[in-house]
């Protein structure tokens, strides 16, 4: 597949006897894992598999995800570690201010004076608002969230945020 690919999940186990995979979500979009939908499965950089999600639901906050055809533990068991993506024609429009994850890791975070914090390493998802995670030079990583009072300014084609830290955000 010569199209750019984006991860949206990745299987961290299997789920039961009947081939359903946990999912790991790295995309905001729920409907990413909808009935119908075409997933492509990697192992590594190599594509392995396409495939049809025909189940899908949540339990303890992953997605429970099983496959068209795939109905036995031992058709998915090799998945493990396996990645989730969907080609860059399938990406959503996103309104002003929304963001893909992809745009996000990666930017280096600098505070309003200018003091760069570090680069995005990933982001978290515990509930209210997005945390993304900082990793600085040196020194233990920086929970940022993703709020209006916090995060100033993103330029994803710079690859620059600029963040006006809370008090006691960065001790």
């Amino acid at each position: 597949m010569k199209e750019k690919m984006f991860t949206v999940g990745k299987i961290i186990n299997t789920h039961g006897i009947r081939g359903d995979v946990k999912v790991l979500r790295v995309s905001d979009f729920e409907e990413r894992f909808d009935i119908g939908n075409t997933l492509y499965l990697f192992t590594g950089d190599k594509l392995v598999s396409e495939l049809i999600i025909d189940g899908h639901r949540i339990h303890k906050g992953f997605d429970l995800v099983h496959f068209k055809g795939l109905d036995n533990i031992n058709d998915v068991e090799h998945f493990k570690g396996s990645s989730l993506k969907i080609p860059e024609s399938q990406l959503s429009e996103l309104g002003e201010n929304e963001y893909y994850y992809h745009e996000i890791i990666g930017c280096e975070v600098f505070t309003g004076e200018g003091e760069s914090l570090g680069f995005v390493k990933e982001i978290l998802s515990p509930g209210a608002n997005d945390v993304w995670v900082v990793k600085p030079s040196k020194g233990k990583d920086i929970l940022i969230p993703y709020i209006e009072d916090v995060v100033i300014d993103i330029n994803v084609e710079g690859k620059r945020i600029v963040i006006e830290p809370m008090e006691g955000l960065l001790e």
